[in-house]
């Protein structure tokens, strides 16, 4: 009998045509725990930090650290570290990725999980309220708290480059805020939508576009993660589509990005603006900042996720006297991505 064998990561996963034995009993030991299978239920959903985990299942720190190790062991989880904060969330590729989707797909629905289920809302919730709250206090003076961070200017002259100087059909503005982008590239497009989930922010942005005469351009209240739009196919769909200082207030910036690539035409072009990796804690308790920037190789996963293919970075290094970050600076990064064709297969 012929025996083959092959490394994944640091296991060996292929002997006989399957995986190693010893990694398979990793994997089933670390689900056969009930404690745990809830946990997986959960992450499933979203990312989510420790204590997050610990108020959603109602057992200690300790004991959910515990079994949050476990699983991370047998490859169900990645775990990564942001400032003071651990982020954990299932596995994305890979057999233990092929495993959990196989088990998570079960009927295997009781009263606990609903509770768990009931519980995330709750916590999601809290979070929206949260950054509601700070964007309404915030709406009338949201272009002074973004000069705390690298100079607008230039960060706005680094998304026109990523536009491109064609003229650019249908725009997408995904968490417009108060419309400065929507003003900014109304002379160049033929048709642009903001959305936003503050209508405090999106009276600002009425406003700022009547007093420039964008009848083309307009702002709806939409969910960021349920757009009010259909699956893009090659004859409809926006053209371009932008994150500009967005994810990092999102509990999921990945689903996000999945939900934008489905509007978008094959070919189209994402654009996110936004913050490189930092450890500015007192960005997340003054300014409601969720995540801590993010890395190359994590939105690349985003991409790669979505059906996305990365075309070009560049980073945007803050003025002199600007708020350093460890031993860099709060720089912010763009990435440009387009939409491909496998994509309008998997959305249809």
């Amino acid at each position: 009998m012929m025996t083959i064998e092959c490394e994944y990561k640091d296991m060996v996963i292929c002997r006989q045509g399957g995986p190693h034995v010893n990694a398979l009993l990793s994997i089933l030991n670390a689900v056969g725990d009930p404690s745990r299978l809830r946990l997986l239920s959960v992450l499933q959903r979203a990312e989510l930090t420790v204590s997050e985990l610990t108020e959603i299942v109602g057992q200690s720190q300790p004991r959910v650290s515990r079994h949050l190790k476990v699983l991370s062991e047998a490859g169900l989880l990645e775990r990564f570290k942001e400032g003071s904060w651990v982020f954990y969330r299932i596995a994305e590729s890979g057999l233990p990725a092929d495993f959990l989707k196989a088990v998570l797909s079960l009927d295997f629905e009781d009263d606990v999980l609903a509770a768990d289920r009931h519980r995330f809302d709750a916590v999601r919730r809290n979070h929206a309220a949260k950054a509601a709250q700070f964007f309404k206090a915030n709406a009338q003076d949201w272009e002074r708290i973004r000069s705390l961070h690298a100079p607008e200017k230039d960060v706005e002259t680094a998304i026109f480059r990523a536009v491109g100087a064609g003229p650019v059909g249908a725009f997408l503005d995904a968490g417009t805020g108060t419309g400065r982008i929507l003003e900014l590239c109304a002379p160049h497009i033929k048709r642009g939508i903001g959305i936003d989930v503050s209508p405090e922010m999106l009276a600002i942005a009425r406003d700022r576009l009547e007093r420039i005469g964008a009848t083309h351009c307009q702002v709806r209240l939409a969910d960021i993660y349920r757009m009010p739009f259909r699956t893009a196919t090659q004859e409809t769909g926006f053209d371009t589509a932008l994150f500009h200082q967005v994810l990092h207030y999102l509990d999921d910036p990945q689903q996000a990005v999945a939900e934008v690539a489905r509007v978008l035409r094959p070919g189209g072009r994402l654009i996110i603006g936004d913050f490189a990796q930092h450890d500015l804690e007192f960005l997340r308790t003054e300014l409601a900042h969720r995540r801590l920037g993010f890395s190359d190789r994590e939105v690349e996963s985003w991409f790669a996720a979505a059906h996305l293919n990365l075309v070009a970075t560049e980073a945007i290094a803050p003025a002199e006297g600007r708020p350093s970050a460890g031993n860099g600076k709060l720089t912010v990064k763009i990435w440009l991505a387009t939409r491909t064709a496998a994509a309008v297969q998997v959305a249809a």
